[in-house]
């Protein structure tokens, strides 16, 4: 029996067991950075590395309708979105958010944010403690619907910025997490529906081209505007990924505690390292653990196939801590973005491929932009890190510092002008 003819075990536990860490163990025992296997009874093909990524976005090798299970539309996505498209209708859909790469548009969530970020900070002075992660995702929130004019009360941010957490937490398990997922999307659905048929009928008027004015003007490919139910999904999937940059910040403090020499530059404004800071938490830390996808046709990928329909997956986990790319890849060191810009396939936490043309997230440049206002921010906060457990388990999708980062002390110190920038 040869190597392509014996069975193949299937991975579904032990991924749900081992998390991030179960693809990258096992691909690291080949050198050619290819695997079969077979995930959910499904024969499956785990590729890295920068050709792997032009291979994988190559929608004649590799589609995205049919790829995505049940579960995680049910909770992260939601039904109908972009994410499910190829072709023609995915980048007629494409073009709601392309928008979203215009460095005006980034910096213009960059200043809704930060502006409720002046504004709720001064409050953490006054508490015995502040969850690092809960108020961020608050600080978001506000932020993130102001921008894209959706009205949200100020009794709702925090029910709102709840659920916006629930669903990028619960997408990837089973059990009481999953099915908060579950609700959070949609209650969150249901009230940007009612949003959505608002403004249609003349009831509420949106900003004009606002991210709200646009999806409901939005024309796919076909020519008709986007049903209310598909507007609001996308909406929220406007919404939801910047709250999920939570995530991140959380990272990122977690990133000064442990490397405080990092915050001197930050705290220098330091933009190039700060740039370079920002792309290394975002390689280093754990997010995403891989994409996926469905062979289009019956496939070869080093001397590995996968039959048409078989899932594909690109080990994005794995690719930003190879050590072909990045030379000590377990050591934070945001000075190798400083020597070397990354290329577009090789760090690819948010996906790779170019985002106006394939499936790789049109939002990254909000991330980062959003990314380097809050470092230099964190790093300027005064505060003290008790005795708490800040352990980050790889078992556990999507993961965290266990404590959320917890501070107490909290002051914020009189800034220069040029450090306030």
């Amino acid at each position: 029996m040869n190597a392509h003819s014996r069975p193949l075990t299937d991975g579904s536990l032990t991924l749900l067991t081992e998390g991030y860490a179960w693809l990258p163990d096992r691909m690291r025992r080949r050198p050619d950075h290819v695997m079969r296997t077979r995930l959910m009874g499904r024969p499956t093909l785990a590729v890295r590395g920068p050709e792997a990524v032009r291979f994988f976005y190559d929608e004649r090798n590799v589609r995205r309708h049919g790829a995505i299970p049940e579960p995680v539309l049910g909770t992260l996505f939601g039904h109908g979105p972009v994410h499910t498209l190829d072709g023609e209708a995915h980048r007629a859909r494409k073009e709601f958010f392309l928008p979203l790469l215009h460095p005006d548009l980034v910096a213009g969530l960059v200043a809704h944010v930060t502006r409720v970020w002046a504004e709720e900070v001064p409050a953490w002075t006054a508490r015995e403690q502040v969850v690092l992660f809960d108020e961020v995702s608050v600080i978001l929130t506000r932020g993130v619907c102001a921008w894209a004019g959706i009205p949200l009360d100020r009794d709702e941010v925090r029910s709102t910025a709840r659920d916006l957490v629930a669903m990028v937490d619960g997408f990837a398990t089973l059990g009481p997490r999953h099915w908060r997922a579950r609700r959070a999307r949609g209650r969150q659905e249901d009230r940007l529906l009612r949003l959505v048929e608002d403004v249609r009928s003349g009831r509420r008027d949106a900003r004009a081209d606002s991210v709200l004015d646009r999806v409901t003007r939005h024309r796919d490919a076909d020519g008709g505007l986007l049903d209310d139910g598909t507007a609001a999904v996308e909406l929220l999937n406007v919404i939801r990924p910047t709250v999920a940059v939570s995530w991140f910040a959380v990272f990122t403090a977690h990133a000064l505690h442990r490397w405080p020499e990092s915050g001197d530059r930050l705290r220098a404004g330091d933009s190039a390292y700060t740039a370079a800071f920002v792309q290394e938490v975002r390689r280093f830390y754990p997010f995403a653990p891989f994409l996926g996808g469905r062979a289009a046709r019956d496939l070869s990928w080093r001397g590995e196939r996968i039959p048409a329909g078989g899932t594909v997956l690109l080990d994005v986990y794995g690719q930003n801590h190879d050590e072909e790319l990045w030379g000590d890849p377990y050591a934070f060191r945001p000075e190798r973005f400083l020597d070397r810009p990354a290329g577009r396939d090789e760090l690819v936490p948010q996906g790779g491929a170019d985002p106006r043309t394939g499936h790789r997230c049109p939002g990254e440049g909000l991330t980062i932009g959003l990314l380097e206002a809050l470092a230099a921010r964190l790093a300027r906060l005064e505060y003290t890190v008790p005795e708490q457990d800040l352990s980050i388990p790889l078992g556990r999708m999507p993961t965290r510092p266990r404590s959320g980062f917890v501070m107490t002390g909290v002051r914020t110190p009189v800034q220069s002008p040029v450090a306030a920038r």
